[in-house]
């Protein structure tokens, strides 16, 4: 596998400020992508892009919030025109909020739907539109969960629904954007090694001692593994893979 599979390519990815989202920077960095770290928090995108620099890639700080169509639309053609191309898009931020159906308020429903489902929207429909317009077309990849198609959880059905949603929109505009050159997949992780995969009060250690009864592979994945995948479908080496929803959870949902 060559170690620079993303050489002059420029790559796009949303909540890149922590977790999954940094990890996905780092690895396109790593393989020589030139790095656009975008999410709400400019200390947070920094810090990614510090972290990018010190291991001797490339990144620069963008700050838009997916929820809002001027945000989304101003950092993808702020990205064409700064490095000539869009070539890969990665749509990974995201929210999570928990608790029975019946004891959520509006408003957390609200936001998970704006930014885990029309924040995707929004972004899709950007990303499109530029990548339909280069002659090397583009790759999209979409961070969804191994909750809500694949499996459910009591008292996360809200969080669920919305990143089944995101498997539907990804599979749907795969379809529909394959014959402009522009390939859109769906990564779905299960817990990993973020603080989102903490239940409230727990631990690191705490969360190692659940995982080995609650995963077959008894352990959460880690961030390098959920890039890993991403970087396999944005890559060359994934051309006719279209529209599949890789899922990254070590069995949980089997």
């Amino acid at each position: 596998m060559s170690a620079h599979r993303f050489t002059d390519r420029t790559v796009l990815v949303t909540g890149a400020g922590s977790g999954i989202g940094r990890a996905i920077a780092l690895a396109f960095a790593a393989e020589g992508a030139r790095v656009v770290a975008a999410g709400r928090r400019i200390e947070a995108l920094e810090e990614t892009v510090a972290l990018v620099e010190k291991a001797g890639g490339t990144a620069v700080a963008r700050v838009a919030d997916v929820s809002r169509a001027a945000d989304v639309e101003a950092l993808v053609r702020g990205v064409a025109e700064e490095f000539g191309s869009l070539d890969v898009a990665v749509n990974n931020a995201g929210v999570f909020r928990g608790g029975p159906l019946t004891d959520m308020p509006q408003e957390d429903w609200q936001e998970l739907f704006d930014i885990n489902v029309t924040g995707v929207f929004l972004a899709l429909r950007a990303e499109v539109t530029q990548m339909r317009s280069q002659e090397r077309g583009g790759a999209i990849v979409n961070i969804s969960s191994n909750l809500g198609r694949h499996m459910q959880v009591p008292g996360i059905t809200a969080y669920a629904a919305s990143k089944a949603a995101v498997t539907s929109l990804t599979r749907g505009a795969a379809l529909e954007y394959i014959a402009d050159g522009v390939r859109i997949n769906t990564v779905s992780p299960g817990a990993s090694d973020t603080t989102m995969s903490l239940f409230p009060g727990e631990t690191e250690a705490d969360r190692a001692l659940r995982m080995k009864d609650q995963s077959p592979v008894g352990r959460v994945s880690t961030t390098e593994e959920v890039a890993a995948a991403v970087l396999y479908l944005a890559s060359d080496a994934a051309g006719s893979v279209v529209g599949t929803d890789l899922v990254i959870d070590g069995g949980s949902a089997l």
